[in-house]
């Protein structure tokens, strides 16, 4: 309502947009129905058991999977094909951590040793090396079948947001990783890598600085990568693919073409 000047009061204008925020399409994507924050709920049974049957934990797993879900194509679980290569990655990694320093004086000595002195050492790290590869371009696969088919299409919308966040960290992963064998193939690929995240506008000297500890890929670029690509990387993708995995689910199981 306007007061005497025929002017809306800043209050009423800052109502105005939250009620718009939070019937826009974008709000109504990430909240499915009983969620305790979206605009109007009431505490009620029904929307106690709507917060219930929403929630991650709870329900990760679908009680029954649609006919089409299962049948047999050639773009059959390009999906569960990259989950299955992430938990190969884990495996593979956590055995290759036991015999490796991320040191500039021992990491290419290590690498070495691996081939020659470890049982199995070479198999696992070419299992490694390779499942990265492999699950670079299932995702990439997948992410075009979703695309083509119109899947990211309501109410699916947000998933799709979820599914490009773990594209762009199944990237990052393999990019991480690269730094590790310290060879001169790592050396020089990640150089070139982190200069060309340099030329982005604004922050791209700060962003380089960072990764590398330093102007130039040393022994802190070395410690940062390590971390990135056993820690932090890792974790990120495990909680996106726990959301991405409950939202099939939520959003009707897998999808099939719009």
């Amino acid at each position: 309502m306007a007061n005497g000047n025929g002017k809306v009061p800043i209050r009423e204008r800052i109502k105005e947009g939250t009620d718009k925020l939070w019937n826009s399409q974008v709000a109504e994507s990430i909240m499915r129905p009983g969620s305790p924050f979206k605009q109007g709920y009431s505490d009620s049974p029904r929307n106690r058991s709507y917060v219930v049957m929403n929630n991650v934990l709870y329900h990760l797993h679908p009680v029954k999977v649609k006919r089409h879900g299962v049948k047999l194509s050639y773009t059959l679980c390009l999906g569960g094909l990259s989950f299955f290569l992430f938990i190969l990655l884990t495996i593979t990694g956590i055995f290759l951590m036991f015999y490796y320093t991320p040191t500039a004086e021992v990491a290419y000595a290590d690498m070495e040793a691996l081939s020659t002195n470890v049982a199995f050492g070479s198999l696992v790290r070419n299992m490694h090396r390779w499942g990265a590869h492999l699950m670079v371009l299932s995702v990439f696969l997948h992410m075009s079948r979703v695309f083509y088919h119109g899947a990211y299409k309501p109410p699916r919308e947000f998933n799709w947001v979820v599914g490009v966040v773990l594209l762009f960290l199944t990237l990052f992963l393999s990019f991480s990783g690269y730094l590790l064998p310290w060879d001169q193939l790592a050396l020089w690929a990640i150089t070139v890598g982190t200069n060309m995240v340099g030329s982005a506008p604004i922050l791209g000297d700060s962003v380089v600085f960072v990764m590398r500890g330093g102007f130039e890929v040393g022994p802190n670029a070395l410690i940062r990568f390590y971390t990135l690509h056993v820690i932090g990387l890792p974790l990120v993708a495990a909680i996106f693919m726990a959301v991405h995995f409950w939202r099939i689910r939520r959003d009707g199981g897998m999808a099939r073409p719009l």
